[in-house]
């Protein structure tokens, strides 16, 4: 009965590369939304560690931060038994699939997705061919679980559409082979921006301006009292994401780690200044984080426990996305292994 139940539900996938230590922007923006959906979809969630290869990568370090971020992901909630959490690089038709689908992507398709773009210009001396066709392979990563919902957010709608450009074509060429994935947009996704740089995105690459998962709370308090707030003589708690977007910013987190509303916000801190609200800000978050970082450490500790969790998840990618390779084989003419 369970089983004709998780059948019946509709499938979701997602992934993050560990290409750096998991920070406040990807929990709120993504872990803790795919925990909130772990009743309602049947869940992939992996560790994209082949994908994190198209930049140079220290070995022990990505070892320890792949291990790291499954080690998060369950401590964030997400319960192996109720999602299917696995590494990338150990289901091997990923990257199967990910060479036949270059194989129907566009020269031009590639050459205009922007993230190509950016990393050429970021990292001129190592401009490989991983680079310029990973899109290729994030739409394998997605198509061989015939997903229902792709979480997205602004910066990976191009990738999704371009997925659905190689599904048309296949599908066009050879008949019903892969469902037509949506994305899927959170009804209410806190977007985090940057402490030091509240216009940019938070990300690893301004670390001080970043909240790590695993942070010290000393250094996430730290990093709170220095954040940027705005230059203006009012020096009020007001939301005005367009005249004061370093508060702005302080608030979307602080609304995001107590479900406060901004007016709640506002009126919590009126008359008290940004002196009073940096800090409060960053001992909320240092709460929110410390149970996750307490866990996560033990879990890490635990490697028996996450070898279990990673080699049960790609035993049940893999049988799943044998299915989708196989079909795709048997169309493009491959003789039967």
């Amino acid at each position: 009965m369970e089983d004709n139940v998780r059948q019946a539900k509709k499938v979701m996938l997602s992934g993050i590369q560990p290409s750096g230590d998991l920070q406040l922007g990807n929990y709120l923006g993504a872990i803790r939304n795919w925990v909130a959906r772990t009743e309602e979809f049947d869940n992939y969630y992996f560790m994209a560690d082949m994908h994190t290869i198209t930049v140079r990568q220290t070995p022990a370090d990505l070892r320890r931060r792949t291990l790291e971020q499954l080690a998060i992901y369950i401590a964030s909630g997400l319960d192996p038994e109720k999602n299917t959490l696995f590494i990338q690089s150990h289901v091997h038709q990923h990257a199967e699939l990910g060479w036949v689908l270059n194989c129907y992507t566009m020269f031009g398709e590639l050459s205009r997705m922007t993230q190509f773009k950016d990393k050429s210009a970021r990292h001129k001396e190592n401009i490989n061919g991983g680079l310029f066709t990973y899109p290729a392979l994030m739409a394998a990563d997605i198509l061989l679980y015939q997903p229902d919902f792709v979480p997205v957010g602004e910066d990976q709608k191009q990738h999704v559409e371009l997925c659905r450009n190689i599904v048309q074509r296949f599908n066009g060429i050879y008949g019903d082979v892969f469902k037509m994935p949506e994305p899927y947009i959170p009804k209410a996704g806190a977007r985090v921006m940057c402490l030091t740089e509240p216009d940019s995105k938070m990300s690893k690459s301004l670390p001080d301006g970043c909240v790590f998962v695993m942070e010290k709370p000393e250094d996430i308090a730290r990093k709170f009292k220095r954040a940027v707030t705005d230059s203006d003589t009012e020096r009020c708690v007001r939301y005005d994401p367009a005249n004061k977007p370093g508060v702005s910013n302080l608030m979307t987190i602080y609304a995001a780690v107590t479900g406060k509303s901004y007016d709640e916000i506002e009126t919590e801190f009126a008359g008290l200044g940004y002196g009073a609200f940096k800090p409060a800000v960053g001992e909320a978050v240092i709460e929110t984080l410390r149970p996750i970082r307490e866990e996560a450490s033990r879990l890490i500790q635990d490697k028996a426990y996450l070898e279990g969790v990673y080699r049960a998840g790609a035993e049940k990618a893999s049988y799943v996305a044998e299915k989708t390779l196989r079909k795709v084989y048997k169309k493009v003419g491959f003789v039967q292994r």
